[in-house]
């Protein structure tokens, strides 16, 4: 299992927290630190489109028009908090954010490790 996201982010602590402690292990990935290869892009916005961009954060409010208008693909490769997080990996699965849905599938009973 591999957790994308970034090291100072709640959700992301939150949910690190959890899965160890439901006994997964998992491998964390700090995206600032590791950036994502093109075909992690790819293969997050093939299963999550538009949504992998976190159009609420600090990030997105500071850029330009311009810039947000680029594709998102880059947007997320130039700016990596940018991307929703956490990515949750393992196996085939994946899932974005850690919402009940993602704590459901990951720690098997919704609202756990909230």
């Amino acid at each position: 299992m591999k957790v994308y996201g970034i090291a100072s982010c709640d959700t992301v602590k939150k949910a690190l927290r959890a899965l160890d402690a439901a006994g997964h292990r998992p491998e964390f990935v700090d995206i600032r630190k590791t950036p994502l290869e093109p075909a992690e892009i790819a293969r997050f916005f093939a299963e999550f489109g538009e949504a992998l961009v976190n159009r609420r954060s600090t990030t997105w409010r500071g850029l330009s028009e311009t810039e947000r208008a680029e594709a998102p693909d880059r947007l997320i490769s130039a700016h990596p908090a940018l991307m929703k997080r956490p990515v949750i990996e393992a196996g085939e699965g994946l899932t974005l954010g850690w919402d009940a849905q993602a704590q459901a599938r990951w720690l098997g009973k919704p609202g756990e490790g909230a």
